[in-house]
C-alpha cells in the first residue's frame, strides 16, 4: 500500500487522461529560448503544444502508446527545452539539438529556411512524432518520421493526427 502511494504521488493525471512520470520533467522558464526556436524555424507553435511543454518539458510519458493502422507506438520521452544543452544530461533531448542532428533528413526542399517538420517526441526504435508544417503553418498535423525509411531531403513521415490537441486525445 506504501509503495502505491509513492508511485501515485510521482504520476500527474492531465485533464485529458494522459499521465507523466513528474520525476522526469525539465523544470525552468522556457519561454525564451522556445521564442528562439519559433523564430530559427519560422514557425509559431500551437497553444496546444505550447501549453504542453511549458508544462511537461522533456516528461517521460506513463500514457505513452497511440495507435496508427493496425501497430503500436509507444513515446519513449517527448522532447523539450533545456537551456543548458551543451552540458547537460538532457541536451540530447532537446528539441534544437534534435533538429540539428536530422537536418537535411526533415526536408524535401534543398532551400527551405526554417523548419517545416519539428521532432516533439522520440518513439521507440529511433523514429521520432513530430509536427508537420508543410500543408498548414498555423496548425501542424502530428506525425510519424521515420528514421530507417528517411534520406538527406526525401523524409518519410506518416500521419497520426490533425493536430497536438487531437494528438493528446488519442494517447492511452
Amino acid at each position: 500500500m506504501a509503495e502505491e502511494a509513492k508511485i501515485i504521488g510521482r504520476i500527474e493525471r492531465k485533464e485529458d487522461n494522459m499521465k507523466v512520470d513528474l520525476k522526469s520533467i525539465l523544470k525552468g522558464d522556457i519561454t525564451e529560448r522556445l521564442n528562439k526556436i519559433e523564430m530559427y524555424c519560422k514557425v509559431k507553435f500551437p497553444n496546444s503544444y505550447v501549453k504542453f511543454i511549458t508544462k511537461y518539458n522533456m516528461a517521460v510519458p506513463i500514457t505513452n502508446i497511440f495507435t496508427l493502422g493496425n501497430k503500436e507506438y509507444i513515446i519513449e520521452r517527448f522532447l523539450g527545452i533545456d537551456n543548458e544543452y551543451r552540458t547537460s544530461s538532457f541536451g540530447s533531448f532537446d528539441i534544437a539539438v534534435v533538429l540539428s542532428q536530422l537536418d537535411t533528413r526533415l526536408t524535401n526542399n534543398p532551400n527551405l529556411i526554417g523548419d517545416e517538420i519539428i521532432p516533439v517526441a522520440m518513439l521507440f526504435a529511433g523514429d521520432y512524432l513530430c509536427l508537420d508544417y508543410r500543408d498548414n503553418l498555423d496548425e501542424p498535423k502530428v506525425c510519424i518520421w521515420y528514421h530507417e525509411e528517411s534520406e538527406e531531403f526525401s523524409p518519410y513521415t506518416k500521419e497520426v493526427a490533425g493536430s497536438f490537441k487531437e494528438f493528446l486525445e488519442i494517447l492511452a
